[in-house]
C-alpha cells in the first residue's frame, strides 16, 4: 500500500545578516565532520509549535480518534488516484512504473519529534526503510528505550522494514513521525518530553542557513563583455579625373 505524504509545516528559519567567515567555515567543518561519522548529510531543523499559546512540550501523543479517516481524506485520495483507474493493460502499467522509479534520483526523509525538531537525511529510493531505523538508533538521545515511526493522516505505524522507499510512496520526499513506544505509565517522563536528538545532532540545527546565506552574498563577478575592435575604414584608391587633351596653339590645320 502507497502511503501518501502529507503536506509540509513551514519550518522555522532565521535570517542572518552578518555572516562571519570564521562561522561559515566552522559550520562546513561540522558538517563533514557529521558525514563521516554517520555515512549521510544531516540537517536539523526548528518546527513551530502548532499552538502559540502553548508552553508545553507539543504534541503529547494524540489518541486514535485524532486520526480517525474521514470522508474529506477518501475524496482527496480517490481524486489523486482517478487517473490510476484508467484501464490499462498490466505491461503497460509495469512500463510506466518502471520509467517513474528510474528518474527517482533521492528521497528526502523529515522525521518530526514532539520536541518541535525536524531531523532530515537523504537517501537513495532504492534504500529500505530500515536504514532510516538503523540511522535513528544512532541519533537519539536514549535509543535503549523502544520506538517507532508514524505516518499521518490516518495514523499509520510503519512495519514493514524491508520496504524501500519508493515503494512505500516516499519519494521525492516524506515527513514521518517519531514517539517512543513504552506501555502507558512506564517512565512516561521520556514519553513526550526532550530531548529526542543527541547533543551532536541538534548542534546542526541553524548551520544549515550561515552556509546557504554565505554563497548568496558572495557577489558575483559580471562576466565583461568583449571588446570589438573597430574595422579601420578602408581608403579607396582615387583615380585623377580625366583630362581633356588641349589643341598646342601653333598646330595650324
Amino acid at each position: 500500500m502507497v502511503v501518501e505524504a502529507p503536506a509540509p509545516l513551514p519550518l522555522k528559519r532565521i535570517r542572518l545578516t552578518n555572516i562571519d567567515p570564521m562561522e561559515v567555515e566552522a559550520a562546513k567543518a561540522k558538517f563533514a565532520a557529521i558525514k563521516e561519522k554517520f555515512g549521510r548529510e544531516i540537517r536539523v531543523f526548528q518546527t513551530p509549535a502548532l499552538s502559540p499559546s502553548s508552553n508545553e512540550v507539543s504534541n503529547s501523543e494524540e489518541t486514535d480518534d485524532f486520526y480517525e479517516f474521514t470522508a474529506e481524506d477518501y475524496y482527496r485520495i480517490l481524486a489523486a488516484k482517478k487517473e490510476d483507474k484508467l484501464l490499462k493493460t498490466r505491461k503497460l502499467r509495469d512500463a510506466e512504473v518502471t520509467a517513474r522509479r528510474s528518474k527517482a534520483t533521492k528521497a528526502v526523509i523529515r522525521v518530526r519529534f514532539p520536541d518541535h525538531h525536524t531531523l532530515e537525511v537523504t537517501f537513495h529510493p532504492s534504500e529500505t526503510i530500515q536504514s532510516l531505523v538503523d540511522l535513528l538508533m544512532k541519533v537519539v538521545a536514549r535509543p535503549e528505550l523502544p520506538f517507532y515511526i508514524y505516518t499521518t493522516p490516518p495514523k499509520r505505524q510503519i512495519k514493514d522494514m524491508a520496504q524501500d522507499f519508493y515503494s512505500a510512496g516516499f519519494v521525492p520526499g516524506a515527513i514521518v513521525y517519531f514517539t517512543y513506544d513504552l506501555p502507558k505509565g512506564d517512565d512516561s517522563t521520556y514519553d513526550n518530553s526532550g530531548p529526542f536528538l543527541q547533543e551532536e545532532i541538534l548542534s546542526l540545527k541553524g548551520l544549515e542557513l550561515i552556509a546557504e546565506q554565505s554563497q548568496q552574498a558572495e557577489p558575483v563577478q559580471p562576466t565583461p563583455e568583449p571588446v570589438t575592435a573597430a574595422p579601420s575604414p578602408v581608403v579607396q584608391d582615387q583615380k585623377p579625373a580625366d583630362k581633356k587633351p588641349v589643341k598646342p596653339k601653333w598646330l595650324k590645320l
